[in-house]
């Protein structure tokens, strides 16, 4: 089993404004800038890291991606996930990312 360093966070969920937008929640920046400047050497292109995620018991493989207009990761939540959970977006959700 390889070790994973694990981010607990509480953010609201928001849909990105494209029509068929995807929903993330942002992380916060402190947490942010701790992975940018630890572990930016994982991420592959355009800023993307492979992460698992978990909320409420339902965890999932994806990816955090960095947006440089906000100096933050962005956590998108699967369809499966929003559906499972009942998650609608402006809810604030409290998901654990691991690295």
């Amino acid at each position: 089993m390889i070790a994973k360093i694990k981010y607990d966070f509480s953010g609201k969920l928001w849909r990105h404004s494209a029509s068929l937008g995807w929903y993330f929640i942002s992380m916060p920046k402190n947490i942010s800038k701790e992975i940018r400047d630890q572990l930016q050497w994982q991420e592959e292109g355009w800023g993307r890291m492979k992460a698992s995620a978990e909320i409420n018991g339902q965890r999932w493989e994806t990816s955090i991606w960095f947006d440089k207009k906000t100096e933050t990761y962005l956590l998108p939540i699967k369809a499966v996930i929003r559906k499972n959970l009942k998650l609608k977006e402006g809810m604030i959700i409290s998901p654990s990312i691991f690295i």
